[in-house]
């Protein structure tokens, strides 16, 4: 079962602790130009942290920016911003903490389904809120390109794609 938290005080690191998180972070000596404008990215744009609408949001217009010819084999799949992965994928994924996935394909991939199959679940694409703006936090990166590769990661993983796979082709493209 996944709990959906819509509001920021309903979750466990008040809103006060991200604001002052960022606003240390951006101090901090040594920061290259480009840390501080991802913080400026994820502090300034938004006055609260991000909400679960305003990734959704993110994951819609990158989802837009896909190319029709991909686009439309991605049809069905719904894409659903939670705070954290729910226990039984934590366990199950062997994470040592919930901030440590993105995001997840939850499906069967493109190459394993067949013409004839009635589907026995909607696939989905969750993005995980809490530990993106975390990731966030921590590196030069900002949450639009972030949002962005991840639905694309996940959406590699709809077509059937693994991570070695999906790695070796952002190799290649010199990601």
């Amino acid at each position: 079962m996944t709990i959906i938290i819509h509001n920021w005080s309903e979750l466990c690191v008040p809103q006060a602790l991200f604001i002052r998180r960022v606003q240390l972070a951006s101090r901090s000596p040594g920061d290259s130009s480009n840390r501080r404008r991802a913080l400026f990215s994820v502090s300034m744009r938004y006055s609260t942290p991000p909400t679960q609408e305003d990734i959704e949001s993110l994951a819609a217009d990158a989802f837009e920016k896909i190319p029709a010819s991909l686009r439309k084999h991605v049809k069905g799949v719904a894409i659903r911003v939670v705070d954290f992965p729910d226990e039984e994928t934590c366990e199950e994924m062997e994470l040592e903490s919930p901030f440590d996935l993105l995001g997840l394909y939850h499906g069967l991939p493109l190459d394993e389904k067949c013409v004839g199959d009635q589907p026995m679940d909607v696939d989905i694409i969750f993005l995980y809120r809490r530990p993106l703006l975390d990731h966030c936090l921590e590196t030069d990166e900002e949450l639009e390109h972030l949002v962005r590769h991840v639905l694309i990661h996940e959406i590699g993983h709809h077509f059937g794609l693994s991570d070695e796979a999906m790695e070796a082709l952002e190799e290649q493209a010199g990601q």
